[in-house]
């Protein structure tokens, strides 16, 4: 992955970076819609280190616009109280399907750890249950770029 060029001083390193996006618990994710025009939306998502995944409807304007394009931009973001306390992260690439659509539970061994994150992450329940309406997408990033303006030097 290409490094961040722009505010490295204000980039998080990659420790910072893996804690910040396995404690948030929404994203946005922009896609390409119809024409060209930009789609954006939240979504629960987990990070396992390496790739975002995204459990998404598969009856959604985004679902559609990802199985026309793959390409999208995923902001992970919080603070804003203060111009200091403004952190994120911007996440690029194409995303994939992993497993069946919608998903019903078929064994995959790729989705075993995603889904034990996603459960931990947003129940109390140690499975993800299957309602046949998401489906698995990961985003491995091309670009990363994040941001802490709490590193930003006083004058």
């Amino acid at each position: 992955m290409p490094e961040q060029r722009r505010g490295r001083s204000l980039a998080m390193t990659g420790d910072e970076l893996d804690t910040f996006l396995r404690d948030r618990p929404v994203c946005r994710v922009a896609s390409i819609g119809p024409g060209g025009a930009p789609h954006t939306s939240a979504l629960w998502f987990v990070w396992d280190g390496e790739a975002l995944w995204l459990y998404s409807i598969t009856r959604s304007q985004r679902w559609t616009d990802i199985t026309r394009d793959p390409r999208v931009s995923v902001i992970v973001d919080d603070g804003g109280a203060d111009f200091r306390s403004l952190r994120g992260v911007e996440l690029r690439g194409a995303v994939e399907m992993v497993g069946e659509a919608p998903r019903t539970g078929a064994p995959v061994a790729e989705l075993t750890e995603p889904e034990r994150l996603f459960a931990e992450k947003y129940s109390e329940e140690s499975e993800l249950r299957y309602d046949g309406r998401h489906a698995w997408l990961r985003l491995r990033p091309e670009t990363r770029v994040s941001w802490d303006f709490s590193k930003m030097r006083t004058g």
